[in-house]
């Protein structure tokens, strides 16, 4: 074997070897979850009591089926201590406790593959998994009580991990006008 053919097949096995699920994700973002030629929707009022009735509600399935990887804040849905067994990611902090709650469309629930060690709510995580749409309800318990957050897509036994975004990790607080710079 030549010295070049060596080489390209050293490199390929190194290439395939190191291959992960993640490198396999494709990269997505909250506007990808919105159908083509709509605009992104205007958050929902929370509604205590569950419906039994499920909205029509636009969604996209240009993903479903596919391995994808989200950011978002995590608001757990079934926790124990600090361990969070399914949550709810939505594209901003606050979103359902704070402020009105995201549309179906930008709510994903989340099932780990193994229990996520939370360190705080509205952490700020990335998820790698295979997304499906479709409606679903979960009732969780937030500041007010508990609501029930109408989700669009799941991922199940997703991979999760603190997001590496340094911007994604910035606290969001009321308090912006103090100057925090001495406690980063």
């Amino acid at each position: 074997m030549n010295t070049t053919a060596g080489f390209a097949a050293s490199t390929v096995l190194l290439l395939l070897a190191g291959w992960t699920a993640d490198a396999a994700s494709l990269q997505i973002d909250w506007r990808d979850l919105v159908p083509p030629g709509q605009d992104m929707p205007a958050p929902q009022k929370i509604t205590a009591a569950p419906s039994a009735e499920m909205p029509d509600i636009a969604l996209t399935r240009r993903f479903s089926g596919r391995a994808v990887r989200l950011s978002g804040y995590l608001l757990p849905a079934d926790r124990e201590g600090d361990l969070v067994y399914s949550f709810m990611l939505v594209p901003r902090s606050g979103a359902c406790s704070h402020m009105a709650q995201p549309p179906a469309s930008q709510v994903v629930r989340v099932v780990p593959e193994k229990p996520y060690r939370l360190s705080m709510n509205y952490e700020p995580v990335s998820v790698t998994g295979t997304l499906s749409a479709g409606l679903e309800k979960t009732q969780l318990f937030i500041l007010d009580g508990t609501a029930v957050i109408l989700s669009g897509y799941k991922i199940s036994k997703a991979a999760v991990e603190r997001d590496p975004n340094a911007a994604l990790n910035k606290p969001v607080t009321p308090w912006r006008f103090l100057d925090t710079s001495a406690f980063d």
